[in-house]
């Protein structure tokens, strides 16, 4: 007659109960993780890449990176501050941001001056959209105005090649102008005590720092993009001063 297997302490349950789970766990351990965030899409070769240097692929990518974002900030300013985009409305236009958004778009892309800006460009036109006394639609003023800064800081171009040269100071200079802005956005009050727009939030109820993420994004580009070119100048002179020094003292000498 098979004997009775003794009773378990309660300690040998609970080792048992943990290796049972930790079981799945370390199975686990060895399969590949299925979450994704996404990976890196390599924009497609084009001919005009051939007349580019790395630089001047960087730049351009840089470039088209920076409006993105200029237009993903627009968007959320328009969500946060609707009464911008009514005001760029005509009569009997159909309403609506998407509407207003993409009229933005166009005057960025085609390089058209902003009618609310009186002609004003670079940094005279956001200095007069960020002003009390705007009352046209602010956000899109303000987006036409840093578009216009910033592509005025590399020559007044969006795309770069072997003929092109970016001046590394003025894209320096486009930097600190952006963190003016956004920290007047932030501070500037109109005449009712109110912000001139609504952006970052913190508040009881959560926290919504996006635009200041967003407008950093743009920050740290043009400050690597300053940095490289800055990089790329002082190569070249390097470069230029060991061709000399080698070309007199670093000659192999014949040995037969």
């Amino acid at each position: 007659m098979p004997s009775t297997p003794p009773l378990l302490s309660r300690r040998h349950c609970l080792l048992w109960q943990g290796c049972a789970l930790a079981g799945p766990l370390l199975a686990g351990c060895g399969t590949p993780a299925t979450t994704t965030r996404g990976e890196v899409q390599a924009a497609a070769v084009s001919p005009t890449e051939l007349a580019q240097s790395d630089v001047n692929r960087m730049a351009t990518i840089a470039m088209r990176a920076n409006l993105d974002s200029l237009y993903l900030l627009m968007d959320k300013l328009y969500r946060r501050n609707p009464a911008e985009w009514r005001k760029g409305l005509e009569p009997g236009q159909l309403p609506g941001r998407i509407l207003a958004g993409q009229r933005v778009r166009d005057a960025v892309e085609q390089r058209t001056p902003w009618p609310a800006l009186q002609g004003r460009r670079d940094i005279a036109a956001l200095a007069l959209a960020l002003g009390s006394e705007f009352t046209g639609d602010r956000v899109a003023a303000v987006i036409c105005a840093t578009a216009d800064m910033i592509i005025t800081a590399h020559g007044g171009k969006t795309e770069f090649f072997l003929i092109d040269s970016l001046d590394a100071q003025h894209l320096y200079n486009a930097a600190r102008n952006v963190e003016s802005a956004v920290w007047l956005i932030a501070q500037r009050r109109g005449a009712d005590g109110r912000p001139l727009l609504l952006a970052d939030e913190i508040g009881p109820d959560g926290r919504n720092l996006s635009f200041e993420r967003e407008f950093g994004k743009i920050i740290a580009r043009l400050d690597l993009l300053a940095g490289v070119v800055a990089e790329k100048l002082r190569r070249a002179a390097i470069s230029y001063v060991q061709g000399l020094v080698g070309g007199t003292f670093l000659q192999f000498l014949p040995v037969r």
